[in-house]
């Protein structure tokens, strides 16, 4: 059973635990993990693991295991999409599965070097708000800490055979949102700024806005090209649900940008929050997207509440 805590999803610790974690190759040398929370993206190949989110951390031994089936090479690079739990939640187990500069594993095998450490990735927010302590809730363990982080210029690797980008979106799901794009596969791990399971459930009070998800999602219709007949060509890993391609970001973004032109509409004509509820604005999209059924309320009060504050 899913339910919303603060505006980000999460999943009952039962459920996690319990749950399968299903692998699917995407294309290239890059997989999609479902099940752990946040869908995971990890790409393998001679130089190493490359994993994209950790989901939570109760299923963590079990993704591990998982991408140890894929490939048994050294853990060498972890990042993160954004600050909630569904897709950090394992990075303390990932770090001492890897080693970081305070766990280090000792390798044996000829020829490599004496350690192997494995860096975690993200943006400087991400960093900011895993080592604070905010309204009595303690700050994170700081094995799952990025111990790499980066701004507005993002980071670039040729890492297994291909060049990956990390491209920040500020002002997103969250004000430390990034996509990772592996060129050569042509993939795009796009986190919580696009998914397939509801509407986005923007983070407002960690700096997320409507208008930053929008220009996430034409960000990744800028990179994406279909092939033929609109199908297929780049893929699309969200932050929850099922692979996709351009097509499908082209829907869930005109769903996006119809709805808040809708709200925005509403509330020029001097309609309150309550009033714009109930002239559902969502109505034509409920049954795709409102999952839990309050979601559409929730989405309908976090754009009027972001297009209020003038983002």
């Amino acid at each position: 059973m899913w339910r919303i805590v603060a505006g980000v999803v999460l999943s009952g610790v039962c459920a996690v635990a319990q749950s399968n974690i299903e692998v699917l190759q995407v294309q290239g040398n890059v997989y999609m993990m479902a099940g752990a929370g946040g869908n995971i993206t990890v790409q393998v190949g001679d130089n190493g693991v490359f994993v994209v989110d950790t989901g939570l951390g109760p299923a963590s031994d079990r993704v591990i295991a998982e991408i140890r089936k894929l490939s048994r090479k050294p853990l060498k690079y972890v990042v993160n999409t954004d600050f909630h739990e569904d897709h950090t939640g394992g990075n303390e187990a990932f770090s001492r599965e890897g080693g970081t500069s305070t766990v280090v594993n000792i390798v044996n095998t000829p020829g490599s070097s004496a350690s192997a450490t494995v860096k975690v990735v993200g943006h400087e927010a991400i960093l900011d708000k895993m080592s604070a302590s905010v309204n009595g809730k303690p700050a994170r363990p700081s094995l799952a800490w990025p111990t790499d982080t980066y701004f507005s210029e993002g980071k670039e690797y040729f890492f297994n055979g291909e060049s990956i980008q990390i491209l920040p979106q500020p002002k997103a799901i969250t004000d430390g949102d990034s996509l990772v794009y592996f060129r050569k596969s042509d993939v795009v791990a796009t986190g919580d700024v696009y998914m397939t399971t509801g509407y986005p459930k923007i983070d407002l009070q960690n700096g997320g806005s409507i208008q930053g998800v929008l220009d996430s999602l034409n960000r990744i219709l800028d990179i994406t090209i279909p092939a033929h007949h609109e199908e297929g060509g780049t893929m699309v890993i969200p932050g929850h649900g099922r692979i996709s391609d351009e097509a499908d970001v082209m829907e869930y973004r005109d769903m996006v940008t119809i709805i808040r032109d809708r709200v925005r509409a509403m509330a020029k004509k001097g309609m309150t929050l309550a009033q714009v509820k109930a002239a559902r604005p969502t109505m034509d999209y409920d049954g795709l997207y409102d999952l839990p059924q309050s979601a559409a309320d929730e989405f309908v009060e976090t754009v009027y509440r972001s297009l209020g504050e003038g983002k």
